[in-house]
């Protein structure tokens, strides 16, 4: 196997994990101690903006189904797999190719490909019939039984761990355990699914799995392999280690839950170098808020006397704002759903 280094900027610290706190949210799932798990997770919020969660639910089994239709959609010919191209989706569902999507487009190329599947919405839904951006049918791979049965199970799963997590992020602001509730029944959540070549010989910034960004919406849970790659930006500037602990997600918070916080909470930036000689997959869910929730400072947050931070948004066009600024296809195109 050919030896791959990385320049100097591009190493990860590897810390003790309590840098990246590892909370037991099954007290939240279950109902027996929501306060305590929230006090946790909103500690972690505001100094990390990352963590990991374990005990949350989500059969093994499952988690490791879906990531092995991952492994055989992304082995599939590329013709195969641009039968589905992102392009030929009005509501950006599909997949792409690698350096389509380019997350720091000002310094890095993004050494993956993917396939983008978010609630799936036939003509007749409210959002259709509305004609919301972002909100219709998925592009489903031909040729790959059980993949759509697998897949949207595991988005079920992943959308109420979600919703429980929300719960947790409420009360940690002293708000009302279903807040949110409102918000988030109809989000734009999407389940993307990760295949990062391994990179050899020497790597500079110019080129890596995934350029340094934070995340867009509210919050993402992540599903990764045993290769690692993954890397956080602490407050000290420094690049940390975020390698996977065996039966946890890694949760992290984006920049609507940023705004929503008026900057309490963290969205803490990270990017994806494989070294690992190795091909490495990784499958985030992205829970962002309903398209036409307002993301403006919630109660408490704001100190008395002083101007909120950021100003007032709606999620969707954001969400969409934000993807017309990484995706190659989409540009000129920034009317596309």
């Amino acid at each position: 196997m050919a030896m791959t280094t990385l320049a100097d900027d591009l190493v990860g610290r590897t810390v003790a994990f309590q840098e990246i706190p590892v909370i037991d949210v099954g007290p939240l799932v279950d109902g027996s101690d929501p306060e305590g798990v929230a006090a946790e997770l909103g500690h972690a919020a505001a100094t990390v903006g990352f963590v990991y969660v374990r005990n949350h639910g989500v059969p093994a089994d499952l988690r490791a189904a879906m990531m092995a239709e991952a492994e055989r959609f992304f082995a599939q010919p590329l013709e195969a797999k641009t039968a589905i191209h992102i392009r030929h989706s009005e509501v950006h569902r599909g997949y792409f190719p690698l350096f389509e999507e380019n997350t720091d487009p000002a310094l890095t190329a993004d050494l993956k490909e993917g396939l983008d599947l978010g609630r799936d919405l036939g003509p007749d839904a409210p959002e259709v019939l509305q004609g919301l951006p972002l909100h219709g049918p998925n592009q489903w791979p031909d040729g790959l039984p059980g993949f759509r049965d697998t897949t949207e199970a595991y988005f079920a799963a992943m959308r109420g761990l979600a919703e429980s997590l929300m719960r947790g992020f409420a009360l940690a602001l002293d708000l009302a355990p279903d807040f949110f509730a409102d918000k988030i029944d109809r989000p734009c959540a999407s389940l993307r699914l990760l295949h990062y070549p391994p990179q050899q010989g020497h790597v500079e910034a110019r080129t890596m799995g995934c350029g340094a960004h934070t995340d867009y919406g509210c919050l993402t849970i992540l599903a990764q392999d045993g290769n690692g790659g993954l890397q956080v930006r602490n407050a000290a500037g420094e690049w940390i280690a975020a390698p996977p602990i065996p039966d946890s997600f890694v949760i992290n918070l984006g920049d609507q839950m940023a705004r929503w916080t008026n900057g309490r909470f963290q969205a803490t930036p990270h990017r994806v170098i494989n070294a690992s000689g190795r091909e490495r997959y990784s499958m985030p869910f992205f829970f962002d808020p309903n398209w036409d929730a307002l993301i403006e400072a919630l109660p408490g947050t704001v100190p008395e006397g002083e101007a909120p931070r950021f100003a007032p948004v709606l999620a969707g066009p954001y969400l969409q704002s934000r993807f017309d600024d990484t995706f190659a296809y989409r540009k000129g195109e920034a009317g596309a759903g």
